[in-house]
């Protein structure tokens, strides 16, 4: 394939999804990912597109490549994201099989889960460890530990999750728009979450208000096909009947 109908090919991804992987476009044009990377830094110094760390993204996304610490995190949004904990834990319902990403939202939600007849699959140790305090079945993804965010990544815990299929998932984001959908900035953590996506029934994205708008590396989940959870109505996504309010 000639190098202007890759790029074709690339930008023409980027303007349907808004982001894209080195990973699926080596996949989709069937060549190697040296290549892909050497397209990306090309359109990307044409000024066609934006190269972040695993990727690029389209030139109107509001880019957020940051990544906060748990520490940091705890203080954002601090009583938006337990008005959406409280909401999301009262979705579990009896002998649930959960899968709880890791993230300060979905930690928020260990302190009123309610619902005691309920198993968990976590990536998070200190999710775990909450948990089995509170008397909880729980089983904890084994792989690499990844130290700002404490969530467990790699082949691993890749390979424990492809064996589960759970009743109900609940996931962080760091941005989340119609065009790009949820986006992370870590490629391995955006695996993970991909893939326990997949094996969930009933997906649930708890967002606060501040994460719309907002486009992070690599996106993990499609706007569509999924709910997201969060503390009042967004201007511009009124009518999307998969945004839930917490009340």
């Amino acid at each position: 394939m000639l190098t202007k109908q890759r790029h074709e090919i690339i930008l023409k991804l980027l303007e349907e999804k808004g982001s894209i992987t080195v990973p699926e476009v080596r996949e989709l044009l069937d060549t190697s990912e040296s290549t892909v990377r050497r397209d990306i830094t090309a359109l990307d110094q044409e000024g066609k597109l934006t190269k972040v760390f695993g990727g690029a993204v389209a030139l109107d996304s509001r880019i957020t490549t940051y990544e906060y610490t748990v520490a940091e995190k705890n203080d954002l949004s601090r009583e938006e994201k337990q008005k959406i904990a409280r909401y999301a834990a009262s979705l579990i319902a009896p002998k649930d099989f959960v899968y709880l990403d890791a993230g300060t939202t979905t930690a928020f939600m260990i302190d009123y889960i309610d619902e005691t007849t309920a198993s968990f699959v976590t990536n998070a140790v200190s999710h775990a460890q909450r948990l089995a305090a509170r008397g909880m079945k729980v089983i904890l993804l084994g792989g690499e530990l990844k130290a700002s965010t404490e969530a467990v990544i790699g082949a691993q815990a890749m390979q424990m999750l492809v064996n589960y299929h759970f009743t109900r998932g609940f996931f962080g984001a760091n941005g989340v728009t119609r065009k790009s959908g949820y986006t992370t900035p870590d490629a391995s953590e955006a695996i993970i979450k991909r893939t326990a996506c997949g094996h969930c029934e009933e997906v649930y994205m708890l967002c606060d208000s501040s994460k719309f708008g907002k486009v992070s590396s690599v996106t993990f989940a499609s706007f569509e096909g999924v709910n997201a959870v969060t503390e009042k109505r967004i201007p511009g996504y009124e009518e999307c009947e998969n945004i839930r309010i917490a009340e």
